[in-house]
């Protein structure tokens, strides 16, 4: 029986009223409805009671699916109200800038205020955003320093800027377009387009066909009453004919028809003068600092700066054209006091309240500068990428890509700066970095001026001129005429104690070479050598020897340097490893004395009581501290940061007295020492092991020497094995340094911050560019000459090209085409295989150059360098020959006939023949025969060489030379035309398309040239002429032109490419504008792509902090290397999420056409300190990161630096596109991974 209940009703509330509230749309107004009621009626016993299963139905129909019921119905949501009009509220606009001001008008003498007038304020909707001008007014100051990648950069220096008037009239002539007469009709990269003008076709005269017409290519000087009546009748077709050869030749009825065509052709090629040069714009002015400056302290009665010594003459110049505000380049040699010129520039931007940037290629150099100069001059700041020291100072040190940053972003300390600094300027032929340079100089605004620091260069001049060009004024190189402190070099060929004064002097303090030192020190080895062999046979080494032999050459070294007094040496080794292995075998070797023992343990303790604990006890830290009480330091970028601080601190107060470091120690403030030693003079540069470069031996030993207690610095070279040859020693120490030279390279963050800019173009940025300097210094020359061409162009006298005449343009074209055609492929010939096997000795060619045209000739000698192929040949040539090689060959035809173009009509000597010998470029072989002659051309080669000296100049040629003479003379008088030649496909098997289409190509043209009527007319010769006049001025029109278009740009076609990249990627539209990713682009100062990507896709969102810094290590990671297999899944997912992502961005690139494969572009990611990364962001201590990777402390703290840097980008990209999430995020991955040993405070700093 089923079970019931009685269900029993609440008692109802009172506030149960019948209404229902409903809101009206979203303003937040509510409306009551009536709701019926329930009946109010009952059962007289109430309700029913009701089973368990009907309770169960009820809640499964009221309960769980109630959408049934008219409270989720939809008629009161369709509602519609009325909306109010209120025109009032269109008009609460901003406010405008005010466009005027009241200026009160006062007494000249008195002060006093007569009236006021209104003025008109200029520039008042300029905005950080929109504008380019210094006058747009400041960004907030939460922008002001490091700017915004939304704001536009100021206004380079050296751009014509566009003022009101260009931009009116760009515009006007944007408006006034007129689309019948305006229409561009020559596409880009064609020399001839549509022509939409109507062609008049006059219609021939009326009445009988005249003799004259009919004689009209036989100009026989007759019929002067025909020509009248020719001319008389309009548009007759003798009226030009008539008229041109009345004007320039006067017809004589007894003139032969030879003698008036000559006549006419004389008349016709008469050379007009040439153009004078323009006069040349010197920008880079030099500075002779060979006479003193006796008037220096009369110009300059209170100087900015005072120093407790006497300023250097190169020095006071420099000073002399500071208070000018002129820009200066200063390469002088290491150790001569540029820093002198800097530190008065910082004191003049003081007194004159203006700002001054310091800047230098490395963050250790930057922290090195700010301690100096904060002792100088007190108001001094430091910006780097993760310090921000008084960022308000008068002088601010930073290193240059963040210069380059504010540049990009508009920062507003650009317009309180009067002077910018850039310290170790030889630096911008780093072919990473050299670009930043480059970018910097040409972004610069234009009341900045420059000051340049370097080392001794050689085209020092060369690139102050591109500066100038650049800037429009002047800069004054400034360089040192020789050293403060000379050196002297030595070769060091001892290994024990009786072999330490094996030190031989090899070039002197005044720059002479010792060749006798140089033997000595060969007879050293080979004396050492043969006693080895009788000890222990005659087998020895050449390498330079293991650990123990490097020991014992350091002991010995060490022994004689500490005997001379030539403590403390630097000792430049050219590996990580090495250093470390030196230093630690030198450990029973003890220099410092007690008190300086206790000197060094006291500045240790000091320095490393900052550390935690653990990070005191690393095995790195133990290791260099027990070194350095002994006098010994190691220094290169596997030491911890805090480490080579200490090193260099204890070695500028004379602690350390030995140092072994990389090249890298070259490159910093000024430590020098009294002694430097080479551990080898062979380097490995990244791809190949080479000797050092004349530039590079001259910095590092530049090292040597201390101004002010050393007469001479000592420079030594160690000989382990066997002594280098003396010209590579005589190279490396006396070449010259090597040139400046541009690394400008395309890169998508300047495409894009430059392509957010409409009034800035990449073109331009190319066009000024050092890579571009040597095509673009002449340009206005070339507008010069392309004006003058212009000029004469207009007065030339057109050609005739009717009657027979008519094809005349056609056949100038075709020999141009055939000519250009042949020389194609007798490159292309040359260059095969066949084609140099063919041009032996022996051989037989035409040789066409500058010299010799269509002279026959034979190949004596071939060079054996592949690179540069140079052939000897024997070629015939008028007899006398004149001194000028350019004058010995015989001039081309004028007039080419189609025997000419045809054929190789060859050179035959009107005189007796003589000859020479000339050494070929493959270019000047214009055609290989197939005749080969059997000769000896040592033989001729060695007669024609004795015959060139003057007492045997009037010697007869030996029977060998006469020999090949006579019979090159008889095939040029038995082929006139030119003897057989090779065919490329059918004699030398070249199956290329080109050279067969080539050949098929020239055939036509040929058929083409026989077939001409225009040589048929006797005025051919003088219509040519003009043609081809005419065709030489367009053609080098046209080549001016072309260098002064951006289609001479040698990086054009890459930026393309780029451009095709970022429009495929989405990172711009079509027309070029920037869109949201191209703008979070950027912001990155490095892997823009790749991070924009990552960021759009959602790829680093779902990640936790510490997995996010992990991935991204692999975009700064420099050691290679592959993450190991303990990552977590998340971490394996993530890096090839990342892979897959480059992997697509690099198959963008390489559809788009850029030189760089997918796999080069996937190969950039080192994720071998993913592992590292992540346990050092979740807190792991860094004692406990060496078990990890095989990594040294000094590369690991760099990545962690330059990722925390990476993190804070994202951290602002993310704010752009509105991502709070993921910006927390990478705030909350650069805060884990700023702590302890790795982001410890600079002791220069402190």
């Amino acid at each position: 029986m089923m079970e019931t209940e009685r269900l029993v009703l609440p008692p109802p509330d009172p506030l149960d009223l019948p209404l229902r509230a409903v809101e009206l749309g979203c303003t937040g107004r509510w409306e009551l409805l009536n709701v019926p009621g329930a009946p109010e009626s009952t059962l007289p016993h109430g309700l029913p009671p009701c089973a368990p299963d009907l309770q169960q139905e009820a809640e499964q129909l009221f309960l769980s699916s109630p959408t049934w019921l008219p409270l989720h119905g939809v008629e009161h949501s369709a509602r519609k109200w009325q909306r109010k009009m209120d025109p009032w509220s269109l008009l609460a606009t901003r406010g405008a800038p005010v466009p005027s001001d009241l200026q009160a008008q006062r007494h000249p003498t008195t002060g006093q205020i007569l009236g006021y007038k209104e003025v008109l304020l200029e520039n008042t909707n300029l905005s950080s955003t929109t504008s380019l001008s210094l006058r747009r007014p400041p960004a907030p100051i939460s922008q002001s320093l490091w700017g915004n990648p939304t704001q536009y950069p100021f206004w380079p220096g050296g751009m014509d800027e566009p003022t009101i008037t260009d931009l009116s009239t760009r515009e006007e002539a944007e408006e006034e377009i007129d689309f019948e007469k305006d229409l561009l009709t020559v596409p880009p990269g064609f020399k001839k387009g549509v022509d939409f003008a109507p062609k008049d076709h006059p219609a021939p005269a009326a009445g009988l066909l005249s003799l004259s017409r009919l004689l009209e290519p036989l100009d026989l000087g007759g019929g002067d009453e025909d020509e009248s009546e020719a001319v008389g009748q309009p548009g007759g077709p003798r009226q030009d004919t008539v008229s041109a050869s009345s004007g320039s030749v006067p017809l004589a009825r007894a003139s032969s028809l030879e003698d008036l065509v000559l006549k006419e052709a004389a008349t016709a090629v008469a050379p007009p003068e040439p153009p004078k040069p323009p006069p040349q714009e010197q920008w880079a002015v030099p500075v002779d600092v060979t006479s003193p400056v006796g008037d220096f302290y009369r110009l300059i009665p209170q100087p900015a700066f005072k120093w407790a010594f006497e300023p250097d003459v190169f020095q006071k110049q420099a000073i002399l054209h500071l208070e000018r505000h002129d820009s200066v380049f200063v390469a002088a040699h290491t150790s001569a006091g540029k820093t002198v010129v800097a530190e008065y520039a910082i004191a003049l931007a003081q007194k004159h309240m203006t700002r001054t940037i310091y800047t230098s290629p490395i963050k250790a150099l930057s922290n090195q500068k700010f301690r100096d100069f904060r002792n100088t001059f007190g108001d001094v700041g430091l910006l780097t990428g993760d310090v921000q020291l008084h960022p308000e100072a008068s002088c601010l040190i930073m290193t240059t890509e963040i210069l380059r940053s504010m540049l990009y972003s508009g920062s507003d300390v650009i317009r309180d700066l009067e002077w910018v600094i850039f310290d170790e300027v030889h630096y911008i032929n780093d072919a990473e970095r050299g670009v930043v340079w480059e970018e910097v100089l040409i972004m610069l605004p234009d009341h900045v001026s420059i000051i340049l620091l370097s080392a001794t260069v050689p085209n020092a001049l060369e690139f102050a001129d591109w500066i100038g060009r650049l800037k429009r004024r002047q800069i004054y190189v400034i360089s040192t005429v020789a050293r403060p402190v000379p050196l002297e070099h030595y070769l060091f060929t001892g290994n024990s104690p009786k072999t330490q004064g094996e030190l031989f002097l090899l070039l002197d303090s005044r720059g002479a070479f010792h060749t006798k030192g140089y033997y000595a020190a060969v007879e050293a080895k080979k004396e050492r050598m043969s006693k080895h062999a009788q000890t222990f046979g005659a087998k020895q080494p050449t390498h330079q020897g293991g650990p123990a032999q490097d020991r014992g050459v350091y002991l010995s070294l060490l022994a004689s340097l500490r005997t001379r007094a030539q403590l403390p040496v630097v000792v430049f080794t050219f590996s990580r490893g090495r250093c470390d292995e030196q230093a630690s075998g030198l450990t029973s070797l003890d220099l410092t004395t007690s008190s300086e023992k206790s000197e060094i343990h006291l500045f240790l303790q000091r320095c490393l009581a900052r550390l935690r604990g653990s990070d005191r006890q690393l095995p790195q830290v133990l290791h260099m501290s027990e070194l350095l009480h002994r006098g010994l330091g190691v220094h290169h970028s596997g030491i911890l940061p805090i480490l080579k601080e200490i090193v260099e601190m204890l070695f500028s107060r004379g602690l350390v007295k030995v140092l072994f470091a990389t090249e890298t120690f070259a490159m910093g403030v000024n430590m020098p020492a009294r002694t430097v030693v080479f551990d080898s003079m062979r380097k490995h540069d990244g791809s190949t092991f080479r000797d050092l470069l004349p530039g590079e031996y001259v910095q590092m030993a530049g090292r040597a020497g201390r101004r002010g207690l050393d007469p001479t610095g000592t420079v030594i070279l160690l000989c382990k094995g066997r002594v280098p040859e003396m010209a590579d020693l005589h190279r490396m120490m006396m070449g010259k340094p090597s040139q400046l030279q541009s690394q400008f390279r395309l890169t998508y963050t300047m495409i894009l911050n430059l392509l957010r800019v409409d009034a800035l173009r990449v073109e331009d940025m190319m066009k000024r560019s050092f890579s571009e300097f040597p095509s673009r210094k002449d340009s206005k020359a070339h507008e010069q000459a392309l004006a003058e061409l212009t000029k004469k162009l207009g007065a030339l006298e057109e050609p005739e090209v009717t009657g027979q005449l008519i094809d005349l343009p056609e056949y100038y074209s075709w020999g141009e085409e055939l000519t250009e055609t042949r020389s194609q492929i007798q490159h292309r010939i040359i260059e095969s295989v066949n084609g140099l096997k063919s041009l032996s000795a022996g051989r037989v060619v035409v040789v066409k150059n500058q010299e010799h045209h269509n002279a026959l000739g034979v190949i004596l000698q071939v060079s054996s360098n592949s690179t540069s192929r140079v052939f000897t040949a024997l070629v015939l040539c008028d007899k006398p020959v004149s001194e000028d090689p350019r004058e010995r060959g015989p001039a081309s035809p004028d007039v080419p006939y189609p025997d000419d173009l045809v054929g190789f009509k060859l050179f035959l000597p009107e005189g007796p023949c003589d000859h020479t010998v000339a050494r070929l470029q493959p270019g000047d072989v214009a055609a290989i025969t197939t005749k080969v002659l059997r000769l000896n051309g040592d033989k001729i080669l060695e007669d024609f060489s004795k015959r060139q000296q003057p007492k045997f100049k009037k010697d007869p040629p030996s029977a060998a030379v006469t020999t090949a003479v006579q019979e090159l003379l008889r095939l040029a008088q038995a082929h006139p035309t030119g003897p057989p030649t090779l065919d490329p496909v059918n004699d030398l098997q070249l199956k290329d398309v080109s050279v067969v289409e080539g050949g098929l190509r020239a055939r036509k043209l040929e058929e083409l040239i026989r077939g001409a009527q225009c040589v048929h007319s006797p005025r051919f010769p003088a219509q040519y002429l003009k043609l081809r006049e005419r065709m030489q001025i367009q053609k080098e029109m046209e080549r001016l032109r072309f260098l002064l278009s951006d289609q001479s740009l040698l990086l054009l076609p890459e930026y393309h490419q780029r451009v095709e990249v970022l429009r495929t990627l989405g990172y711009v539209d079509e027309a070029g504008t920037v869109k949201l990713a191209g703008r979070v682009a950027c912001a990155m100062s490095s892997h823009e792509l790749l991070l924009t990507e990552l960021m759009f896709d959602n790829a680093l969102s779902t990640l936790r902090p510490e997995e996010i810094a992990a991935l991204l290590s692999g975009l700064v990671c420099q050691s290679p290397g592959d993450p190991g297999d303990q990552l977590p899944s998340t971490l394996k997912q993530g890096v090839e999420r990342v892979r897959t992502v480059a992997k697509r961005i690099g198959e963008v690139q390489a559809a788009c056409g850029l030189n760089q494969t997918v796999e080069e572009f996937v190969g950039e990611l080192n994720f071998g300190l993913v592992e590292v990364v992540y346990e050092w962001a979740r807190g792991m201590p860094f004692s406990e990161l060496a078990g990890l990777s095989g990594t040294p402390e000094g590369l690991v703290v760099r990545c962690i630096q330059r990722l925390a840097e990476m993190c804070r980008s994202l951290r602002g990209a993310a704010r752009l596109v509105g991502e709070p999430v993921l910006g927390a995020k990478m705030e909350t991955a650069a805060t884990l991974l700023r702590r302890d040993i790795v982001f410890a405070a600079s002791l220069y700093t402190q």
